[in-house]
């Protein structure tokens, strides 16, 4: 019987960044974070489900003090591509008032999300400053017009999953970031 890895690894099309690829990046980000906010406190903000595993993986690179908060924001909804629609899934957005923010999340696509996050925590919260951080950025032409601050990898208009990224829920466990066949969507 093969393993849950394994065998979704097998629905890829191919995979654009293996783990020793996400590794070095992740690494790399860090430093810089780092060497950015050096003598500060940080708080991240991760977008959950989806920035889950690079949350992890990022605060262990980031050599600052930090407090993690996370909030609920979908856009998707089910689907391969942003449904229009941003909800939060909670009643009140993390107490971070004068405090160094960054948005941490795992896809900027047509920048929706990241809008509606920004925008809500400058009009509910008073951070002293807002950050951006992605593991992926598509190289498209965004909805809103918004970039990230921090970008692991620029990606290609293709459906992509792995590492935290999913489609309905399944293949967030895979180690690598890959395109999904056709035949999975």
């Amino acid at each position: 019987m093969k393993s849950g890895s394994s065998y979704q690894h097998s629905h890829l099309k191919r995979v654009l960044f293996d783990e020793t690829c996400i590794r070095e990046r992740v690494a790399e980000m860090g430093t810089k974070i780092t060497d950015e906010y050096r003598g500060d406190s940080l708080t991240i903000i991760a977008v959950m489900q989806g920035s889950a595993v690079f949350m992890a993986d990022l605060i262990r690179e980031i050599q600052l003090p930090l407090q993690l908060e996370s909030i609920s924001v979908a856009s998707y909804h089910g689907g391969t591509s942003s449904s229009g629609t941003v909800t939060f899934h909670q009643s009140r957005m993390p107490e971070v008032e004068g405090r160094d923010v960054m948005i941490l999340d795992d896809i900027l696509d047509s920048g929706r999300t990241m809008s509606a996050v920004k925008q809500k925590l400058a009009q509910e919260c008073a951070p002293r400053s807002v950050k951006t951080a992605v593991l992926l950025s598509k190289e498209i032409e965004r909805t809103v017009d918004v970039e990230a601050d921090y970008v692991g990898f620029n990606v290609g208009d293709e459906f992509v999953v792995g590492y935290g990224l999913d489609y309905r829920g399944l293949y967030r466990n895979l180690p690598v970031i890959g395109v999904l066949k056709e035949e999975y969507i």
